[in-house]
């Protein structure tokens, strides 16, 4: 295990219109308001189509094969997330999240494109002096969390 400290900064609700994809408004959100890293939690509706990656076809397996399931019909959603910046200063949101319909449940990350269905709401505490980052790992292939 890896650690480091960081402050509380700005606390930020937004609400997040129909259609619009998560990722990509909570990341352009963080850039036009300098946020570099944060802790977000996040609840509303989930459109169908939206994808989720739902986990590995192969545990340990290299080249890493992500699965992908798509929503067949509108669900009801709660989920949590990170953001850190790349290399490049970047804010990159990592987000899973819960959605229900109907006594079924499919938990999975954001990042192949979840559409919001009417709205969501999204809290975003902001974290100040940390200088953590997502790096790309070639052995898997995903950006991840560097503790510096």
């Amino acid at each position: 295990m890896k650690y480091s400290e960081a402050k509380q900064g700005r606390t930020f609700i937004l609400r997040l219109e129909d259609g619009d994809i998560i990722h990509e408004v909570v990341e352009q959100f963080a850039c036009e308001h300098s946020i570099k890293a944060a802790t977000l939690v996040i609840i509303g509706g989930a459109d169908k189509d939206s994808k989720l990656i739902t986990g590995l076809e192969q545990s340990r397996s290299i080249p890493i094969k992500a699965m992908e399931y798509v929503l067949d019909n509108v669900y009801e959603v709660t989920g949590t997330g990170t953001i850190f910046p790349d290399e490049k200063g970047n804010p990159i949101l990592h987000m899973h999240i819960s959605c229900g319909r109907n006594g079924s449940t499919v938990t999975g990350c954001i990042r192949n494109g979840v559409k919001v269905w009417q709205i969501m709401e999204v809290i975003l505490f902001e974290l100040i002096d940390t200088k953590a980052v997502r790096t790309f790992d070639s052995n898997t292939g995903f950006k991840l969390l560097q503790i510096q």
